[in-house]
């Protein structure tokens, strides 16, 4: 992963839910990108709509709704926050689905921010098989 300097909790909990999203959203599509180009050269229109599958709000909030009994209480509040920020779905998406995607890009950036790498990647290998409808690999550890 990038380095930064890890935040501590009590930084991390004056951040708003949906920066921490803001950023979770650019971890995340990095995490998927990679390994989809990692996996060959192909053409940047095929791994575009591939990686617009694995990182659209449907599945994202599939993957949350699975992934969520195994989330620690504090993790769950950090979704809970995301879910419940104010922001406005694209006319495409779903609103439920929307929130409960942004929930789990702020439990994402939460994590990266933290820098929990073991558990941020440990998520979003369980989303990307919960969702695996690609050929990609999981990211390695």
């Amino acid at each position: 992963m990038l380095n930064h300097e890890p935040l501590d909790e009590n930084t991390l909990k004056e951040y708003s839910a949906v920066v921490l999203a803001y950023i979770g959203d650019a971890v995340f599509e990095l995490l998927v990108r990679t390994p989809l180009v990692a996996a060959g050269n192909r053409r940047v229109k095929d791994i575009h709509h591939d990686t617009v599958e694995l990182v659209r709000a449907q599945s994202q909030a599939r993957a949350m709704r699975l992934l969520y009994d195994q989330l620690s209480e504090q993790e769950r509040d950090i979704v809970r926050r995301g879910r419940n920020a104010k922001s406005i779905a694209p006319r495409h998406a779903d609103p439920a689905d929307y929130q409960m995607s942004t929930g789990f890009e702020a439990l994402l950036g939460y994590l990266y921010l933290k820098g929990d790498d073991q558990r941020l990647l440990e998520l979003v290998n369980q989303s990307l098989g919960l969702n695996d409808n690609t050929d990609s690999s999981p990211i390695n550890q």
